[in-house]
């Protein structure tokens, strides 16, 4: 087995906050946001685990195929000193058939060191895709980050990743820059 580069092509996209008026976040039926505690650390992490592993995010960031590189990304992410509880979300549901309340979706924010905004592993649930929740949850940090007085945001996405490009495309964010994420991969 030899080790070679793989090169991830990477789109850096912001958005203006300045005139955005965020006083109408719906989420669909059923489903609730859930605000930042320390206490949910674990439900952050599982949530970005289950939503992310059999995603090519998965490969770019290697933590995010396994529940404890999730932990220690999401206790990493809430110790910067940026962080932002405020742009930092779970979306939660009711079971149908246990009656519990389960989570489905989850955002992280940090503002850096240039006073942007900066969401980190937007992830909904593959089985709750479809409904809206990542433009909620989306929303829900931005509105966090207007509040804090930011006055504008960006995030990375992946090129292949087409739905996620065009839901930040219609959220009003456009393409800044092309980055590249090299990942040292073993192959035979």
């Amino acid at each position: 087995c030899a080790m070679g580069l793989v090169y991830f092509k990477r789109f850096r996209m912001e958005a203006n906050l300045r005139a955005r008026d965020f006083s109408r976040i719906l989420l669909p039926p059923g489903y609730r946001f859930v605000g930042w505690q320390p206490s949910l650390v674990e439900s952050h992490a599982e949530i970005k685990y289950l939503s992310f592993r059999a995603e090519i995010d998965s490969n770019v960031f290697p933590c995010l195929g396994d529940y404890p590189g999730c932990l220690r990304l999401m206790n990493e992410i809430s110790h910067k000193p940026g962080f932002q509880p405020q742009s930092t979300w779970l979306v939660a549901t009711t079971d149908t058939e246990s009656g519990e309340e389960e989570f489905c979706g989850t955002v992280q924010g940090v503002a850096d060191q240039n006073r942007l905004g900066a969401i980190q592993n937007l992830g909904i649930l593959p089985e709750h895709r479809g409904r809206g929740l990542g433009q909620a949850l989306m929303l829900k940090a931005l509105d966090g980050f207007k509040r804090a007085g930011l006055l504008r945001a960006y995030l990375e996405v992946t090129s292949q990743n087409n739905g996620a490009i065009r839901l930040y495309r219609r959220l009003g964010f456009s393409k800044v820059r092309t980055v590249y994420k090299v990942i040292e991969a073993a192959y035979s």
